[in-house]
């Protein structure tokens, strides 16, 4: 029996939920506790370390340079999508209280994740939707 149009329309407002709110904890996840890195401080670091490349001439401090050359590069690259946070909150605050409700996610597991109220404020998730 072929699915309904309101049952395809349910399954995708589902999958947009989860790929909203997983976008938004992926991120959360993948910051560290401590200093914020910053994208200024990551491209002064990398300014340093070329200039100590092109004057370098032992060979196994060239190969430690050009390692943490390509170390900072990465963390450029995800401090640059990290960036994108508040935009992913955006998603989050849109779509999670439909999706505690449907899943039964309580306010509490969220805090625990590392949700930060503020945001669960805004998406209408109350403290007292404990399950």
């Amino acid at each position: 029996m072929p699915m309904s149009e309101e049952h395809k329309a349910a399954l995708a407002k589902g999958r947009l939920e989860a790929r909203s709110i997983k976008a938004y904890l992926q991120a959360l996840d993948a910051r560290k506790p401590g200093r914020p890195v910053t994208k200024e401080s990551l491209d002064k670091r990398l300014d340093r370390i070329n200039g100590k490349l092109a004057d370098e001439t032992d060979p196994l401090k060239r190969v430690d340079l050009m390692q943490s050359r390509l170390d900072i590069e990465g963390a450029l690259a995800n401090v640059e999508e990290g960036a994108n946070i508040e935009e992913l909150a955006v998603g989050f605050v849109t779509h999670a209280s439909s999706y505690s409700d449907r899943k039964g996610i309580s306010y509490t597991a969220w805090r625990r994740f590392g949700v930060p109220a503020d945001v669960l404020r805004r998406a209408g998730i109350p403290e007292t939707r404990r399950r």
